[in-house]
């Protein structure tokens, strides 16, 4: 009797398009790689019943974590010394994650991979804002995000060159044991050092900084005496430690605390929103990544001359509006006009970078020193947060397909207006207390007298005219 063969499945994408579907086997298969170690194929082929979204939620997890406690390890120890930590941890994590032996040593590692990364961005961006004059705070700023789009590009380039992601996860971590023994070079904040009480090594920090500037004889005349005279009233106000619980506190510094919260939410939630919809724009993976890169460069050039030149809160709110329009821009667009689509995601993408350039500076510069570092953990935390939601939101689609293109678009714009409410700090210097930022919001007795002068009806002559 004649046997028949049984019939093959044949994927739908492989009929549509071939040649994609073989790109797409082979980025997975890149993924699954298990060919270093023994290792592990991608969870859901071991693990079936992992939920498809741990792997994401584990790094992005562990940034939230490092955004809430090194804050307050920060504000004890200092900043150069949890950025000191911050480096090895991330290169004894990342090196283990490339040896992992299962899932959940995986995602362990990366959860302290992700707490390294946010105390490393988060107290490096502390530790410039205090050293850095107020005129080059915004060229500095945009320096270090260049850093950071230089990265996507190499990233790509050896994600291409390294096929298996266990070499390319030691290949990206290694460098951070290089970095971790040049950072004992950093000087520690001479801010932080004079408000924690330790003003002799903010003396010869102030000394090193000024040497290193060519400035030695200016230098050579600090003491300290001339230290507790210009910070008398920040030091004599900074004797009692702070908390957490002072972001919400008072209310000027609950108002930046709540708009900070905003901005990095929905910064942080449209960008993962975009970059997890790549593989829907119909082009190569690593070119769509260099493309999402090279943006970066025009829009955080557009970003550092608004913000030096216009202001810092006209530059966040109009980035973050401008990201949400082109968001909802590509609900109105066709499918197979991939060009276009690519193009307003390309835009939106560029905004949020510029949104991010700008956070960095302007969240430093509404928090006073003394709950800085809290202050920038609480955005961090929030962005962490808006990250973790951004995959769930994605799930919507099954409901609506434009639904979590609405919920992406609509969180930015909303954000961006509530910025328009916040203090501008351009050209103002960075506030030390809590004080000085309620003191700032409230208009002085002047201004209070000038305003009921120009507001008061002008009340009649009670004396008769003389006819």
């Amino acid at each position: 009797m004649p046997t028949t063969s049984p019939r093959k499945w044949v994927p739908k994408d492989f009929c549509e398009s071939p040649s994609r579907w073989a790109r797409t086997r082979k980025r997975r298969s890149v993924v699954g790689s298990s060919r270093l170690n023994g290792g592990f194929s991608t969870p859901t082929q071991r693990y079936p019943t992992t939920p498809w979204w741990t792997p994401s939620h584990a790094p992005m997890g562990g940034p939230m974590t490092g955004a809430c406690f090194p804050a307050p390890l920060s504000v004890r120890f200092g900043r150069k010394s949890l950025i000191v930590w911050c480096y090895l941890q991330m290169g004894v994590a990342g090196a283990g994650t490339a040896f992992a032996p299962n899932f959940t040593a995986y995602c362990a590692l990366r959860f302290l991979c992700g707490m390294a990364m946010s105390g490393i961005s988060l107290n490096s961006v502390s530790l410039c804002m205090e050293w850095i004059p107020t005129k080059y705070r915004a060229i500095v700023g945009t320096i270090n995000g260049y850093c950071y789009t230089t990265g996507q590009f190499i990233l790509a380039g050896v994600a291409y060159v390294i096929p298996d992601w266990r070499w390319l996860q030691l290949a990206v971590s290694l460098p951070f044991f290089v970095f971790f023994l040049y950072s004992w070079l950093f000087v520690e904040s001479a801010r932080w050092l004079a408000i924690s009480g330790k003003e002799e090594r903010a003396v010869k920090g102030l000394k090193t900084a000024a040497w290193v500037n060519g400035r030695k004889q200016e230098g050579d005349k600090l003491s300290l005496e001339v230290l507790k005279s210009s910070m008398q009233k920040e030091m004599s106000s900074n004797k009692s430690s702070h908390t957490m619980a002072d972001l919400v506190r008072t209310p000027a510094v609950r108002k930046i605390s709540c708009g900070v919260s905003f901005l990095w939410f929905a910064t942080s939630f449209s960008y993962y929103g975009l970059a997890m919809d790549l593989q829907n724009f119909g082009f190569d993976i690593y070119l769509t990544q260099l493309a999402f890169g090279a943006v970066d460069i025009p829009a955080k050039f557009i970003s550092v001359m608004t913000i030096t030149f216009v202001g810092r809160r006209f530059s966040q709110s109009a980035s973050l509006i401008l990201a949400g329009l082109c968001i909802l821009a590509n609900i109105f667009v066709p499918q197979d006009l991939s060009n276009l689509r690519m193009a307003f995601a390309v835009t939106g993408k560029g905004s949020l970078a510029a949104s991010f350039n700008c956070a960095y500076i302007f969240s430093g510069e509404l928090f006073p020193t003394v709950i800085r570092q809290s202050g920038m953990g609480l955005g961090g935390t929030m962005a962490r947060v808006g990250s973790m939601i951004a995959p769930l939101v994605k799930m919507t689609g099954e409901f609506y397909p434009p639904l979590p293109l609405i919920i992406y678009g609509a969180a930015p714009i909303i954000s961006g207006t509530v910025t328009c409410f916040l203090p501008e700090t351009r050209n103002v210097p960075l506030p030390e207390t809590i004080e000085q930022v309620e003191r700032q919001s409230r208009p002085s007795r002047e201004d209070e007298q000038q305003m009921k002068v120009l507001l008061d009806p002008p009340k009649p002559d009670p004396s008769p005219k003389n006819s």
